[in-house]
């Protein structure tokens, strides 16, 4: 191996004589034996040293300063030092790589690794997703563990973070934070900076979340609701009516709605292209447009004039409304609590196969739903759109003949 220890004195030290060492005219050692000495230097200073020698070469091991070493101590790290030599390494070399280690530990905290993760990603996502990704993370996130260098993060003390927000009774987000943590301890792990996602150990150990159901009106009651909306004595905006009209005319997700820009809608083919970066599932969406549907939207056109989106915030012209629009139009018409954005889409679910017998697959591929068997997912989307086409204007002249018995 080369590898020898330096002066091999039979004399120990004494504390009392290491504590009573004078300094002299010059630097001078005091050797415990195997290479351990206490450098005494002029100016009163004590230094513990090691003298080695590594594949032939005599080399010095700096264990600390006495008394913050005292001998115990010392003769501690010479041992230590002594089986890191006899492994063929240099404890020289070693302790370089360790505070190289360390400072690179030091810098890859969890929030600079999550920020570099997040800038990533959200180019892939919806903009209001990835705003809501960051703010998680700022609020729940990065105030208990965000400067905590990453391999540092063990299961127990993620868990107590996690558990934060269980205990604020947010079961749902606990689950999908410890979701993200995941995704960013295996950013970390492909990048080199971490060896282990910690996130996988504790789900376990998480509050089950509960369901959540979507308030949602029932098909006895869409007759009172159709005609509190045409009415119209909430005062609604004109956008805010028409957002109503087109979601419960569509039945799309609130974020598809409220999202929705011009150059989606095909007047001439009566179609709404959804992008598949604007689908929960990653997939474009056609969306059928019954005649109800394109003259609300032609309607819509005058109030939005040339901004790009369908249905723009009065106050900032240049976003779309926010989800807040629509449950606040719901609560002034007296829907708070029994009726949502979503809730919409079971409602038509119902109707649509109750009232009208549609198959439930048809239905079910208009909600853009991910086909859950192998035999579904064979299918095109596509492949209903016909019978899509001639559902959702049967859906439209439905709400019509609800909104003209009303109106007798």
């Amino acid at each position: 191996m080369g590898v020898r220890f330096g002066h091999g004195g039979t004399v120990k030290l004494s504390a009392i004589q290491i504590k009573q060492a004078k300094s002299k005219e010059k630097d001078y050692k005091l050797f415990d034996g195997e290479g351990l000495f206490l450098l005494v230097k002029k100016n009163g200073s004590k230094h513990w040293r090691l003298k080695y020698r590594f594949h032939g070469t005599e080399k010095l091991f700096a264990i600390g300063a006495y008394p913050l070493f005292s001998l115990q101590e010392a003769r501690e790290e010479k041992i230590k030092a002594r089986k890191v030599l006899a492994s063929g390494i240099d404890p020289v070399a070693e302790r370089k790589s360790n505070k190289h280690n360390s400072e690179i530990n030091s810098q890859n905290t969890f929030q600079l690794i999550a920020l570099e993760w997040f800038e990533s990603r959200k180019h892939i996502w919806k903009p209001r997703y990835a705003e809501e990704v960051l703010k998680r993370l700022e609020d729940d996130i990065f105030p208990h563990m965000g400067k905590v260098p990453i391999k540092g993060i063990e299961p127990p003390f993620l868990l107590e973070v996690i558990r934060k927000i269980e205990k604020r009774g947010a079961m749902e987000l606990a689950k999908r934070q410890l979701q993200k943590c995941g995704e960013i301890f295996r950013y970390a792990i492909a990048t080199g900076r971490a060896v282990r996602d910690p996130s996988s150990d504790i789900r376990e150990a998480l509050k089950p979340a509960k369901k959540v159901h979507f308030p949602a009106i029932d098909v006895e009651e869409l007759p009172e609701f159709v005609k509190t909306l045409n009415s119209n004595k909430a005062r609604l905006y004109a956008t805010t009516q028409n957002a109503l009209w087109l979601i419960m005319l569509t039945f799309v997700r609130t974020s598809e709605l409220i999202d929705a820009e011009w150059s989606e809608i095909d007047f001439e083919r009566k179609r709404w292209v959804i992008p598949a970066e604007r689908m929960k599932m990653g997939k474009e969406h056609i969306v059928p447009l019954a005649d109800q549907a394109i003259e609300r939207l032609r309607s819509q056109k005058e109030f939005a004039g040339h901004w790009k989106h369908v249905f723009p915030s009065p106050n900032k012209p240049r976003q779309s409304i926010s989800n807040n629009s629509i449950l606040s139009a719901l609560k002034r018409m007296g829907y708070q609590g029994r009726m949502t954005g979503h809730g919409f889409r079971s409602l038509a679910m119902g109707a649509i196969k109750q009232e009208l017998g549609y198959r439930h697959e048809v239905v079910d591929r208009q909600l853009a739903h991910t086909p859950k068997s192998k035999v579904d997912k064979a299918y095109d989307r596509a492949a209903f759109l016909e019978e899509r086409t001639k559902m959702m204007q049967d859906w439209a002249d439905y709400l019509d003949n609800i909104m003209f018995k009303n109106m007798r």
